[in-house]
């Protein structure tokens, strides 16, 4: 019975699906403007020796620049138009979230709906080309230090590099918000998440080139898909689980009319903060290493050379501020992105109350005291997805292509691009059942 039903649901979907000519537009535009983003990334920077630059690049491909070139779809290793990514319009975004809960004009713009959001989308516009104007200029003074990496350096090639750097993530952001607006899904999302799919081919035909070659053992490789199965299912679960509040309405009286209280529930995701903890993490952790990858070492201290060994990936070390790192960030952001006392007062405001606490400030406490126990769990589910990909490649040597930030971005956007399809469909049944409803009414009338 449960599978027939199952059956039923699946061939509904499907013959609404085919008749949604809007979804398959969008669809059919998100899968255009991707491929547009895929081709920038194999446009490079004018003024670059690619050889030159590749036996560089390999030097450096354990640092920041490494996860950079994972997010960018490559573009970094082949140093191409679109190298900064959209890294660049994500650190705005952060900032200007940050800068919302201290800087009182800001924290206002929020509160007033649409029309504030324009603005501090427009601020962080501005942010974003100031950010990429600093990392573009940095990019080609760093080519240049390089041996025979710019063919002809000087002032003129960081002026091209800074101008086609940023000219690169502002149409990334443009191309984003238009896959936003006319397409399926988050379009700078999308852009990550095809970035890091991109590479996913080359990463399973070079782990199955080691199992060819003897230097892996199938088992092990077995053992590796199965893994990754199985993180898969516990970010699955872990993203979509939600501790509901439930919450209550009073009776109230419109005119002679007196109407039941209402119940609904407020529901607070067990992983608040997302992947921007990880994110933080590794990148604060890979910086030694690739400020100490562009400068000379044989001149450092030896207590300073011994740090960044034990900075590297694997050490005990690495492992124990990695995971301290997301705890960290995970509380910081979720502190930064959902305010219990904005919550109480806008269920104060509309009436609304949780059982057994007063509203306003108990309520605040109670959301804020669940919220952080939920959080708790939250930290440690990221410290576990993100640590065991980092003790398999120090136990093993396997170089894990989709490991914790990775992992979970790919997997985040892809519920969240599906949850927007199944929407779009009912949205499509619905309005079909309108017309129909309509049309009948119609013929009844005549």
């Amino acid at each position: 019975m449960a599978s027939a039903a199952e059956q039923l649901a699946s061939n509904l979907n499907f013959s609404a699906f085919a008749k949604a000519e809007d979804l398959k537009k969008r669809i059919w535009f998100t899968l255009g403007a991707l491929l547009v983003y895929r081709l920038g990334t194999y446009i490079p920077l004018p003024g670059i020796n690619p050889e030159a630059f590749a036996q560089a690049f390999q030097q450096q491909s354990g640092g920041v620049l490494g996860m950079f070139n994972m997010f960018a779809g490559g573009a970094v290793e082949r140093m191409a138009i679109f190298a900064l990514g959209i890294m660049p319009y994500i650190s705005a975004s952060i900032i200007m979230q940050l800068m919302t809960s201290v800087v009182p004009t800001l924290e206002q713009l929020k509160k007033e709906g649409e029309q504030g959001r324009k603005v501090i989308n427009q601020y962080t516009r501005y942010g974003t080309v100031l950010l990429a104007t600093v990392q573009a200029y940095g990019i080609s003074v760093g080519l240049e230090s390089g041996a025979d990496i710019v063919t002809d350096p000087g002032w003129f090639f960081r002026a091209s590099a800074v101008i086609t750097l940023v000219g690169g993530t502002m149409f990334m952001m443009w191309l984003g918000e238009q896959i936003t607006a006319r397409g399926i899904g988050n379009g700078i999302s999308l852009i990550i998440f095809a970035g890091i799919v991109a590479g996913l081919p080359s990463a399973l035909s070079g782990t199955l080139e080691l199992g060819r070659t003897g230097a892996l053992s199938t088992g092990l490789i077995l053992a590796i898909f199965v893994l990754a199965l199985v993180l898969i299912a516990v970010i699955v679960f872990f993203e979509r689980a939600q501790r509901r509040l439930l919450i209550q309405y009073p009776k109230r009286q419109v005119g002679n009319r007196m109407f039941q209280g209402d119940t609904s529930h407020l529901p607070l995701k067990l992983n608040t903060a997302g992947v921007i903890p990880a994110i933080f993490a590794s990148s604060l952790l890979l910086l030694p290493a690739t400020l100490a990858g562009f400068s000379d070492t044989t001149n450092l201290p030896s207590w300073a050379n011994a740090v960044l060994a034990s900075l590297g990936h694997g050490q005990p070390l690495y492992m124990f501020l990695y995971g301290a790192m997301i705890v960290f960030f995970a509380f910081f952001y979720t502190a930064i992105v959902f305010n219990p006392k904005d919550t109480a007062d806008q269920l104060k405001k509309h009436s609304g109350f949780i059982p057994g606490y007063r509203p306003g400030e108990r309520t605040a406490e109670y959301i804020d005291y669940v919220l952080t126990r939920i959080t708790v769990v939250g930290a440690l589910y990221l410290v576990v997805v993100c640590l065991i990909p980092e003790f398999l490649i120090s136990a093993t040597g396997v170089p894990f292509y989709l490991g914790g930030t990775s992992l979970l971005i790919v997997v985040s956007v892809t519920l969240d691009t599906v949850a927007q399809v199944q929407g779009h469909l009912i949205a499509h049944q619905y309005e079909g059942l309108i017309k129909k409803s309509k049309l009948r009414g119609g013929k009844r009338g005549r």
